[in-house]
C-alpha cells in the first residue's frame, strides 16, 4: 500500500514539475504559440531601403586622446522607403555631427591603435543620425566596410 501511494505521489510531483517546467518555456522564452505572433510583426514593418553615407573618415583616438591614425568606415543606414530622400538630402548635417564626436570618442582598438572600435562607431552615428534627422528616422545602421586610412 506505501509503495502504490509513494508511486502516485512521484508520478504527481513529475507531471507537476514538467507541467511548470513547459508552463514557465512558454512565458519565458515564447516557445511555442510563437510563428503568429511573428508574423503579425512581420505584416506590419514596412519595407526599409538602405541610404548609403559614402566614406567616412574617422580619426582613432586613444583612451588617453593619442591619435593612433585614421580609419576610412563605409556605412548604410536603413530607413523607410519614404524618408529615404529626406536622410539623403540632409546627409551633411549627419556628417558634421558625426565628425565633432570622433575626435573626442575613444575608438582606437588593437595593439597599436589601428583597429577601428565598429559599435562604438556604430553608437556613435546612432547619436548623430538623431540629432541630424530626429528620433526613430534610422532603422539601423550597417558599418559595410572600415579599413586604415
Amino acid at each position: 500500500m506505501k509503495k502504490m501511494l509513494f508511486l502516485i505521489v512521484a508520478l504527481i510531483a513529475g507531471l507537476a514539475a514538467g507541467g511548470g517546467t513547459a508552463y514557465a518555456m512558454v512565458k519565458m522564452l515564447g516557445i511555442g504559440g510563437g510563428p503568429h505572433v511573428e508574423a503579425k510583426k512581420e505584416e506590419k514593418e514596412t519595407p526599409g531601403k538602405f541610404v548609403p553615407t559614402g566614406k567616412v573618415l574617422v580619426p582613432l583616438v586613444f583612451a588617453d586622446g593619442r591619435l593612433a591614425g585614421y580609419a576610412s568606415i563605409d556605412v548604410q543606414l536603413e530607413v523607410e522607403e519614404a524618408k529615404a530622400e529626406f536622410v539623403t538630402q540632409r546627409m551633411p548635417l549627419l556628417l558634421h555631427a558625426i565628425n565633432m564626436r570622433t575626435y573626442r570618442t575613444p575608438m582606437a582598438a588593437g595593439p597599436d591603435g589601428m583597429l577601428p572600435d565598429l559599435e562604438g562607431f556604430r553608437k556613435l552615428v546612432d547619436a548623430s543620425a538623431t540629432e541630424a534627422f530626429g528620433p526613430k528616422i534610422i532603422r539601423k545602421i550597417a558599418v559595410t566596410a572600415a579599413n586604415p586610412a
